[in-house]
Formats: structure tokens, sequence, C-alpha cells
């Protein structure tokens, strides 16, 4: 029994209370007040009578970033046995949060019913919870990044306390607030070895439903791997034993593409753990991979004219037309627009597209061999492993796009954005195969954990996750405050 509640009292109906007043702060409005009452956080309780539980539900209010919007806290409490055992705020839920709130950090506070300062939520005196809207993508804000973990969903997020410390019958308030976003000072600069699961060739990794996943371009049969935090991985049987180069998640599924199998140059997963072959839409050379707009993107850097495929669900793909044939090699999605960048082409090394179908040819800064490109803070920016000084070039649209000043000429292979800063990863020079920026424009190096081939980096859950093809046992490295 987990989030079910229990008390030795007989089981009566306890009539629902809410609390009508708003309570004020410099700078905070709250959303909603709750009174918890006995040792629940349920209006109403009926146990054994076959129907489901009512947990107490916030009165919604209009937060800052929401405008008119209102917004709608749910707690949940879980129940530690002891003498005679205690429950707990174990984690809220925030919905029908807007686009308006996009880039804006929440703070989740809770209070008692006379002391204005705010209760220990976990770790045993952290007082407040604070959640990054990255876009939709809401992820664990400054201060928020241990004993704690979120489920990102569509306008919605849950965040859950590891080792709940404040006592549901002392919490008679939930606030939230919403401002600007605080980047950890640390996060991307400090980084540390981890002990992949295997010694594969491991080219990409990203995050979603609470777990990192990475896929390798070698190995047996292990070609994934697993991880809850980045640190811990666990070696997962690929569907195939293909080049797996790209993954992404979206619609609730990972899917990951190939450049090498015949036919199934695909494979997806629900979990990130057991994974299925399926049908590519041709027998490509298949590098990037993306979802935005309710369709996944898939990129080649070989083929005839249809170095691009689509699928609405990640099972079934269409061959699209590329706007040209370059080696096209990573695609992202962001300000309604897809793009990609390509490691060949002249003068031509970007495509655009609204819709991942239709693409249309963009002028490059340089003829660099763009490898990776992210989006993130209202800017596009792409890296190279090529060029003089100008391995980075940054775009507000995704149409017209600048060079800009790498930090060093390393082989850049990956860039990614979280916690508003860009992090990209090399896999050439010495000691400082990390760069990361607050803009896209200027950029700094940053000492990486070892001198291994770095070639796929993500964030989630607060933490930089970094893979790679060379390296004994320490293929991975992470990056958290």
């Amino acid at each position: 029994m987990s989030d079910d509640f229990y008390h030795d009292d007989p089981i009566e109906e306890i009539s629902k209370k809410s609390l009508r007043s708003k309570f004020l702060s410099t700078g905070v409005v709250i959303v909603g007040s709750i009174f918890f009452l006995q040792s629940t956080l349920a209006g109403n309780i009926s146990l054994n009578s076959s129907r489901g539980i009512e947990f107490g539900q916030s009165v919604s209010q209009a937060v800052a970033c929401s405008g008119e919007t209102n917004l709608t806290l749910t707690p949940r409490s879980t129940f530690v046995n002891g003498s005679p055992g205690f429950h707990y705020l174990q984690s809220v839920t925030v919905s029908n949060i807007p686009t308006s709130c996009y880039g804006d950090d929440f703070t989740i506070s809770a209070y008692n019913n006379s002391i204005s300062t705010p209760l220990a939520l976990f770790n045993g005196t952290s007082a407040s919870a604070v959640i990054y809207n990255n876009a939709g993508s809401f992820e664990l804000g400054v201060g928020t990044l241990a004993d704690a973990s979120i489920t990102s969903g569509s306008g919605t997020f849950t965040i859950s306390f590891t080792n709940p410390v404040a006592l549901s019958s002392s919490v008679f308030k939930l606030t939230i607030q919403s401002g600007v976003h605080a980047a950890s000072a640390s996060t991307g600069i400090t980084w540390t070895s981890r002990t992949s699961a295997s010694d594969n060739g491991w080219f990409s990794v990203t995050y979603g439903n609470g777990i990192f996943v990475a896929v390798a371009v070698s190995g047996a049969g292990n070609r994934v791997m697993t991880s809850p935090d980045g640190i811990t991985w666990t070696s997962r049987t690929s569907a195939s034993d293909n080049d797996w180069y790209g993954v992404t998640y979206g619609k609730g599924i990972f899917v990951a593409v190939a450049a090498s199998g015949t036919g199934n140059r695909v494979m997806t997963s629900p979990d990130g753990i057991t994974w299925t072959s399926r049908t590519s839409a041709s027998d490509s050379d298949w590098y990037g991979v993306t979802y935005g707009n309710g369709i996944f993107v898939a990129v080649a850097a070989a083929g005839s004219g249809n170095r691009v495929m689509t699928s609405p669900d990640g099972i079934t793909w269409t061959s699209r037309t590329s706007a040209s044939d370059n080696g096209w090699v990573s695609v992202t999605y962001g300000n309604g627009i897809f793009v990609a960048v390509a490691v060949s082409g002249a003068g031509n090394r970007v495509m655009t597209s609204p819709d991942g179908i239709t693409w249309t040819s963009r002028t490059s800064a340089a003829d660099n061999e763009w490898f990776s490109v992210t989006y993130g803070n209202g800017i596009f920016v792409a890296v190279a492993d090529s060029g003089s000084g100008n391995r980075v070039m940054t775009s507000p649209d995704g149409i017209t796009w600048t060079s800009r000043t790498s930090a060093a000429d390393n082989n850049w292979l990956g860039v990614t954005y979280g916690n508003g800063i860009f992090v990209a990863v090399a896999a050439a020079g010495s000691g400082n195969r990390v760069m990361t920026s607050p803009n896209g424009i200027t950029w700094t190096s940053r000492t990486s954990a070892s001198n291994n081939n770095w070639y796929g980096v993500t964030y989630g859950n607060g933490t930089f996750v970094a893979v790679a093809a060379s390296g004994s046992g320490n293929r991975v490295m992470t990056s958290t405050p």
C-alpha cells in the first residue's frame, strides 16, 4: 500500500473544507489553500468501498505567469509506518499550465495554519520546491535537484519527494509562485565520470518519462543502456545490432534510428527497457531524430531525395523529400519549426520545415561539418567538428544564421540546452571537451571528466549527461550542482 490512506479510527466521512481567501506575500499569489484534516490530505475517504480515494483539491486562482488561466494543485500523501506512523506530503501535481509560463520557475511551498515560515518539504530542511518550465518540458530547478523527481506532461507536472518530511496533518496551505528562471552556477561546468553499462560506442542520449536512455553503434545485443539518474546504468537488449545513431522521446515513447539494418532501422520502446523493431521508410543512413508538433522526424546522411522520414507515432514511417541530398545528421524542433543541419553541402547545410514534410534549403553560416543542433532560450544553436574559430552558428528562426566563436577548435559533436545554459561536447581536445554558453553566442571551455570521444549530451531531471564512444568503463559523465 503506497498512496492509499489508513488510520486506526473508525471509518467516517470527512466533509471537504476549502479556504476561499487569498494568502498574499511579497511577489506571491496563492493558487490554492487546503485544509488537511486528521492525518490525511483528503476531503473524503471511504475505505474498502470499491471506489477511488478523493484527495483534497486546491482552490484555483491566477498565478502571475498564467494570466486569466487558473492553475490547479493536487497534493498527495504517503503513509510511513511506525509508532504510530504518519502521513507525509509526498507529491504535488500542477495542471492547466498555459504557454505564457514558458521559461519561468515555479516555487511550491507549504504552510501550517499560523506561522509564516514555510514547512520543510524534503531533505530535512528544504522549504521550497522549484520547477523550471523549459518550454513546456518541466524540470527540477535550482535547490530541488536531490531527493525529488518530476514527471512532465502536456501542461502539467508532478513533483515527488523521495524522503518527504512535511506531516500532512501540519499542512494547511499550499502556495505556488512564478518567477524568472534561476540557472545554477555550477551545472554544466563541473563534470564527473560515471561507469557506463558497457564499453559500447555510445552515440546518442535522451531523457524522458523519468529515465535517461543511450544508444550505441557497437555491442552485442546490448546497444541500449538506461539510468534513472545518469549515474547508475543498466544494459538493455536492443531490438537488433544496428548502428543506432539517434534517440529521442515524445508522445510517451522512445524512438531510435540507425544507419544500418535491412528494413528495421527504427526501434521503439515505451519505457527504454523493452525495444521493438519497426520498419523504416527506407534503408537510408539515419543519424538524427526528434519529436515536435505531434510528429517524429528523422534525417539521414545518405539516400536519393528521401533523406527525411516522418511518423505520427514512431511506428509507421513515411519518406519525405529532403531539401537537398546533403549529409543530414541532426534535427531539432523549436519555435514552431523543424531545423536540420548537415556535414556536407555547398552553402546550404541547413534546411527547415514547418511540419516535417516540406523542406526548404537555408544558407549555413559556413560550410563546416555541422554535427548537432538544438533549440533553447529562443535561439537555435548548431556546433561543428570543423572550421577555424567558427564552430558554432546561431539563428533566432532557423533561417538566418550567424557564425560564432567556439571556445576551442575541438570536434564538437553534441549540443543541448537545459537549466538556462547551452552545453556542447567534443570528440577531441585536451581536457576541454566541454564548452558552455548562457546565450549560444559567448562560449567558455570547461574541463571534461576525461578525454573520451564525447558524442551525445542531454539534460533531464536537473542533470546534464554526456555519452562517449571511447573510454574504459567511463563512457558517461554527468554534471549536477
